[in-house]
């Protein structure tokens, strides 16, 4: 297929941004679901399992701070070589019966100091008018190896646990291949005193002047959202699942995460095609559109039309979230540096993913069931973004 002139495809160095994306996004995926099924094996309660994420996400928060100059210190490619040999040391441990938790926690630690350099190198390769494109194909390669890895690791760990974990060592090994053909970029900024306080300090500084920002805080608020909700939703899944359909394996729960991913490869792309930068807003009606349709999923006891539903969700997710990241790389970049701008992001994802996994594992720990789990999220996330549609359009008003 020939590509455009304007095609983001034809800027060197993405290629291989894109291919190390896929595959350490595989990983990722696969990874949680083969430690999922190790704990089930290991008949951990089901309360427990969001607490494998929690150990992720608290590496995000605890290092947010510092992982946005890291990205903007040295080369970004080789900062995303670095963090995928952390998260290969997280696979590794976990494989030769270290606690799982504390070998998740590495890939925790891999996967903080990775986000930053893999959307900050997009604003760095890129002209702004591609942006939004880029952030496309971002996403397109980021739930593809969601689909692909989600699926994958469910199966694996219905035939053999250690093999799904092996197979999650290869092919992080195989991203940081894919990291070394990254072009060299100059360092954004390569110079100045990175003393921890000072770092803490200039984060807290980026984060005061991003959430000043009126544009900035409404994509932070619902990327945040967006994520948090994610998140919980593929929890949720695994609970429901035995529930709804009486179905007991690994790879039910995976496939239909993965019907999730292929709805969000085609709302980026839609949104890609459609959205602007400066018309933005227009993607929050899809954001409560996502809300509405979890509250109809978790009411259904069918399997094919929990496939459809979740199809649904991942294009209008897709859709909503595609523009917003963009959004903030692009201002970003004018105020406080595209590093640092991802890494406040990070910090308000993560926060909200780990308030929403607390409040999960609280529900699931009091006996509240998998179905009104499902139809208070879904209830909470419209009513959420139907507040923060009403705000931007006051906002412009």
């Amino acid at each position: 297929m020939k590509l455009s002139a304007e095609s983001p495809l034809n800027v060197p160095g993405i290629r291989p941004v894109l291919l190390a994306q896929f595959f350490s996004a595989f990983a990722d995926n696969a990874l949680l679901f083969a430690t999922l099924a190790m704990l089930k094996n290991a008949a951990y309660p089901d309360w427990s399992q969001p607490i494998l994420q929690m150990v992720f996400v608290i590496a995000y928060i605890l290092l947010a701070p510092f992982v946005g100059h890291f990205a903007d210190r040295f080369s970004k490619g080789r900062v995303m070589m670095v963090a995928n040999s952390i998260k290969l040391i997280g696979v590794i441990a976990i494989g030769v019966n270290i606690s799982p938790f504390l070998g998740y926690s590495l890939v925790g630690i891999g996967a903080a100091a990775y986000s930053p350099a893999k959307y900050g190198i997009l604003g760095e390769l890129l002209p702004t008018k591609q942006l939004v494109k880029g952030n496309g194909l971002m996403e397109s390669s980021t739930i593809a190896a969601i689909l692909f890895g989600s699926v994958s690791g469910g199966i694996l760990a219905d035939w053999h646990v250690s093999t799904a974990l092996l197979v999650c060592a290869i092919i992080y090994a195989l991203a940081v291949m894919a990291n070394v053909m990254i072009p060299k970029l100059d360092a954004a900024r390569p110079h100045g005193n990175y003393h921890p306080k000072r770092l803490v300090d200039q984060f807290f500084q980026a984060c005061q002047t991003l959430w000043q920002d009126k544009i900035c805080r409404f994509s932070l608020i619902g990327t945040s959202m967006f994520w948090g909700a994610g998140v919980t939703l593929r929890f949720l899944l695994v609970i429901w699942v035995p529930v709804a359909l009486g179905i007991q394996d690994n790879t039910t729960p995976t496939t239909l995460n993965a019907m999730v991913a292929i709805g969000i490869v085609v709302g980026a792309f839609v949104a890609a095609k459609w959205v602007s930068l400066q018309h933005a807003g227009k993607a929050l009606p899809a954001g409560i559109a996502v809300g509405l349709l979890v509250v109809v999923f978790a009411l259904e006891t069918h399997l094919l039309p929990a496939y459809g539903l979740l199809v649904l969700v991942g294009i209008f997710g897709g859709f909503f979230v595609v523009p917003l990241n963009a959004l903030l790389q692009e201002r970003g970049q004018q105020t406080v540096g595209t590093g640092s701008a991802i890494a406040v992001q990070n910090l308000g994802e993560n926060s909200v993913m780990l308030a929403m996994l607390v409040l999960y594992s609280v529900a699931i720990w009091l006996g509240a069931t998998a179905v009104v789990t499902g139809v208070a999220f879904g209830i909470l996330f419209a009513l959420a973004i139907t507040c923060l549609w009403l705000w931007q359009l006051k906002r412009k008003a």
